[in-house]
């Protein structure tokens, strides 16, 4: 089997991550930003007019609490 391949420029660095857990507010802002299209992505509706016709909306209530979520995660993370 295969093993992954990861592109570094793909991945948050081990230092930004130690800091956020410490909860430096910067390096918080920089893993936010590093999954902020996965958030939007989670967080895109389907939504219909009255004609039938779909639009995709950012449902901004569920991308703030996944963005708060993460946060909450963040700053209980066990760095080792």
């Amino acid at each position: 089997m295969k093993k992954k391949r990861y592109d570094s420029r793909k991945l948050v660095p081990v230092a930004v991550i130690k800091a956020a857990a410490a909860g430096d507010p910067l390096a918080v802002q920089m893993v936010l930003n590093h999954y902020q299209g996965y958030i939007i992505w989670l967080s895109t509706r389907t939504m219909y007019d009255e004609t039938g016709k779909a639009h995709y909306v950012v449902d901004e209530t569920l991308k703030s609490r996944l963005e708060n979520k993460l946060i909450q995660k963040i700053l209980e993370f066990k760095v080792r």
